[in-house]
């Protein structure tokens, strides 16, 4: 875990990059088994929290020699399971070990920095611009890193071409690191991770940013660093940034909420359902997700080798290597596989509208959400067991699952190798592949309601129509509603944009230009750097 350091109450709060975690990064390469076995999961894709995280928080601080052995211990036996036996791989086990002392003693030191007073009053030092602190998952992958990702980025190359109007660091908070989508990550990407990292704030002159559901705020339902790290009074400002994929925002969270300074959401709906929830109006901002128009710009990549192999349902005939690219009409979507993704929709949709002889794929790149990973599996036991599909004469259109992990350099080849992208999801807070299959010229359709609703419009995309709203059944939302989209029109959708190429590269051209008129990282990093300015001069 990655915890603020050399704090007092005097002087305020460092961050100074915790020797922990930078050594579980620059260690990847040796440290892989060991961290995979420590860190096994997740969280969801998008924002959702996880009910079997909500237990009461726990002060870390009254055990500590439960925390230290129990955490050598486990450390140990993880080395032993993965062989460490050759002298260079004993030094990374003690240096871990002696890590995690370090990050006991950190502890201590922000007990001692939330119990003595602060004398030097809250604001930015005279001469200098505030310093943001910005924590989220940064090292976990899925939807809040991404975003994340996509902000520090923005407001990096903002800075160097339009002059610092703040300073920036950063830090891990929310979910457990994962090792695969650290590595990834571009190199630049992780030259300014450590570059942020080190960046020296002093509490006092730093608007905190958490970046994260709710539940992982100050103090945290589940195991992670708090934020803010030491509590709501000492930092110049504190603000949240989130969102929900419902039509609510549930009690616990709207309390959380309603204790920051600012709370920014990425779209109108979340401002009106935040609103109608509980949470304070004069709290909510809007504040949309960047996309990176540079990274994801269909004239900058080549169409990635879709993988070969035999399609989960569906024929040989059909799949797009790169002999045969070209002939067959490639529909992508990306998401986890989770009922809220849609993804009974779509199969259903697909293969009640398109059969082998249609020219038609669908590719699904998922990874799991919770459940076991035997993706091809489920598809299979869906279309045997799915009582309104039938298979037709010719066989099934083909239906690719790709399982294994695509590094986010190679996502713009991913797109560039499909036709159209769908996801006829029941909620998203934003739909970052949406926005990037949009960035990269793809004619896209997904639900209207919920995220998409900011930026998917009849001209740059095809919404698509939602038949009715139902009742989340289970999880952490239940009770709350979703969206329904229909599966009739998104037959008909599907058809369109096959039968109608003109059409379809019209309005995937007009998707381009508003992402870059409107969610560029130039765009968006004015927008945050004015609300950040904003709230660091509002009196608490």
């Amino acid at each position: 875990r990655q915890l603020p350091t050399n704090c007092s109450g005097r002087s305020g709060c460092r961050w100074w990059g915790n020797r922990f975690a930078r050594e579980i990064l620059r260690r990847c390469s040796c440290q892989q088994g060991a961290i995979r076995s420590i860190n096994p999961t997740t969280m969801d894709s998008e924002e959702t929290p996880v009910a079997r995280r909500r237990s009461q928080p726990r002060e870390t601080g009254r055990r500590k020699p439960l925390f230290f052995w129990v955490a050598a211990a486990l450390v140990l036996l993880v080395a032993l399971s993965v062989g460490i036996t050759d002298p260079s791989r004993r030094h990374h086990l003690q240096s871990l070990v002696s890590s995690l002392s370090s990050s006991h003693r950190i502890l201590s030191l922000v007990r001692k920095q939330r119990a003595a007073p602060t004398t030097r009053p809250r604001g930015p030092i005279s001469g200098r611009p505030p310093c943001v602190l910005w924590m989220a998952p940064f090292v976990s992958g899925g939807g809040y890193s991404s975003e994340a990702w996509s902000y520090i980025t923005a407001l990096d190359r903002n800075m160097r071409r339009e002059g610092p109007r703040i300073r920036l660091a950063i830090e891990q908070h929310g979910d457990l690191e994962n090792l695969e989508f650290w590595e990834g990550l571009p190199e630049g990407d992780k030259e300014l991770a450590f570059r942020l990292h080190s960046t020296e704030c002093e509490l006092p002159e730093t608007v905190v940013v958490c970046h994260s559901e709710p539940g992982a705020w100050h103090p945290p339902l589940f195991q992670t660093l708090p934020c803010p790290p030491a509590g709501y009074e000492g930092p110049l400002a504190v603000v949240g940034r989130t969102m929900f994929e419902t039509d609510r925002v549930d009690p616990e969270h709207v309390r959380r909420c309603n204790r920051m300074d600012a709370v920014w959401v990425p779209t109108g709906f979340h401002v009106s359902t935040f609103a109608r929830s509980g949470v304070l109006p004069s709290k909510v901002a809007k504040v949309v997700q960047p996309v990176d128009v540079e990274f994801f710009d269909p004239a900058k990549h080549d169409p990635l080798v879709l993988p070969a192999g035999r399609p989960v349902l569906g024929s040989l005939s059909g799949h797009p290597d790169a002999s045969s690219r070209g002939k067959d009409f490639i529909f992508l979507s990306v998401f986890k596989w989770e009922r809220r993704k849609g993804w009974d929709v779509l199969l259903r949709s697909f293969l009640r509208e398109f059969s082998a002889g249609d020219g038609v794929a669908l590719y699904l790149l998922t990874n799991p959400y919770h459940s076991d990973g035997d993706f091809e599996g489920k598809v299979s036991r869906f279309a045997e067991e799915d009582v309104e599909l039938t298979e037709p004469g010719g066989g099934w259109a083909p239906v690719y699952v790709m399982g294994t992990h695509i590094p986010q350099v190679e996502l713009p080849r991913l797109y560039r190798a499909a036709d159209a992208f769908v996801l006829p999801s029941r909620g998203e807070g934003w739909g970052r592949p949406l926005v990037e299959a949009m960035a990269m010229g793809l004619p896209v359709i997904a639900t209207n309601w919920s995220g998409p609703t900011e930026y998917l419009t009849e001209e740059n995309g095809y919404p698509l129509r939602v038949e009715r709203m139902s009742e989340v059944a289970e999880g952490p939302f239940k009770g709350h509603l979703w969206a329904e989209p229909s599966m009739d029109e998104l037959r008909v959708l599907m058809r369109r944009v096959v039968s109608n190429p003109e059409e379809a590269k019209r309005r995937a051209g007009r998707a381009r230009e508003d992402m870059i008129r409107r969610f560029s990282p130039d765009v968006v990093a004015r927008l945050v750097v004015d609300e950040i300015l904003k709230v660091s001069n509002t009196d608490r």
